[in-house]
């Protein structure tokens, strides 16, 4: 590079002789601060900040010599696809009169209401173990189910819908809010991914979540509708109203809906969840005859203590059960029997 006809692209060519005579070539021009042009006799405070900027843009262009952009570019990143097949269930919930509500308040002031709304949904729901999927404008998709499952998800996100509605009441808020809940459950392909590049994301592809929606959408204010596979599952643990067929628009077949009205006061859980009978417990004589042996010899007055240990819905209340019709089988005589106690998952 000549110095002459560096300096003159910026029109300070006065200096031409200054550099030469100190013998400022490329390798030095790059090095050169502001002390060193007053040196040179660059007096002007605008004329050493022009030669600074110019040399500022050399440094630039080096680096990027440097760094050429003929490099081997970074490999993308390849997500794995592991889509699975799961049943979950899906809770769907939306603000209500959030249109009307944009009508008349300032954008941002709505914006801070439906931030409140969103962080209490997914404080509530957390709470249950619900893994919060997506928000969608007002509305905050919700799987139970994914990507840790539980044996008493659908129960979960029943819970969660009721303590939702209230929690939703309770936000202070120029208005007085609330919500709508939708609740399905059923097999889907979960984990599958969707769309493409930063917007990729791990979804759900089935009919349920697509229920879950409708059920939201006929939905009274601070209500939540749950499907029939639902509240298969659920038992009595719930007071259901039974709202009849309803027809979902995307649902070619009319469907049953409840509205969940609250807990139910059963107190056995394991009585809640079998409300039409016991099946016969096939396969387990020698721990049903092991607890037996026990009972006896607390009835004789030696204290027994026995621990039902195993994986969540292997029968451990099942067998409890079976123990109180033994019970009563053998010691009819009894005028009170001992509540089914609900055994947990240990």
């Amino acid at each position: 590079m000549d110095i002459g006809t560096w300096l003159r692209s910026f029109g300070l060519e006065r200096y031409e002789a200054a550099f030469r005579e100190n013998e400022i070539d490329e390798t030095v021009l790059l090095n050169l601060t502001a002390e060193d042009l007053k040196d040179l006799g660059v007096g002007i405070v605008g004329h050493r900040r022009k030669i600074l900027d110019a040399i500022g843009a050399l440094r630039v262009d080096e680096s990027t010599k440097a760094s050429p952009s003929t490099a081997a570019p970074k490999a993308e990143t390849v997500v794995e696809d592991r889509a699975e097949r799961r049943q979950v269930t899906v809770l769907f919930s939306d603000l209500v009169g959030s249109t009307a509500l944009s009508a008349r308040m300032d954008p941002e002031d709505l914006r801070d209401i439906i931030s409140a709304y969103q962080t209490c949904v997914a404080d509530t729901v957390g709470r249950f173990g619900g893994f919060v999927a997506k928000y969608m404008g007002d509305g905050v998709l919700v799987y139970f189910g994914y990507p840790q499952a539980h044996e008493d998800d659908a129960e979960r996100a029943v819970s969660a819908a009721l303590e939702l509605i209230a929690a939703v009441g309770a936000l202070k808020s120029p208005t007085p809010l609330q919500t709508r809940v939708g609740i399905a459950t059923g097999l889907v392909v979960v984990g599958d991914l969707i769309g493409s590049g930063e917007a990729q994301e791990r979804g759900i592809i089935g009919e349920t979540p697509n229920l879950a929606a409708r059920q939201q959408g006929i939905a009274q204010p601070n209500a939540a509708i749950v499907s029939e596979g639902t509240r298969q599952l659920i038992g009595k643990l719930f007071e259901l109203k039974d709202l009849g067929p309803q027809e979902l628009k995307g649902i070619a077949e009319r469907v049953c809906a409840f509205a969940a009205l609250r807990r139910s006061s059963i107190e056995s859980r394991f009585e809640a969840l079998h409300d039409s009978g016991l099946t016969a417990l096939v396969g387990r004589e020698e721990e049903t005859e092991l607890l037996m042996r026990r009972w006896a010899r607390a009835k004789s007055g030696e204290g027994q203590v026995v621990l039902l240990s195993g994986e969540a819905g292997i029968g451990k209340s099942r067998l409890t059960a079976a123990l109180l019709e033994g019970v009563a089988a053998r010691f009819a005589s009894l005028a009170v029997l001992p509540t089914v106690p609900y055994a947990g998952s240990r």
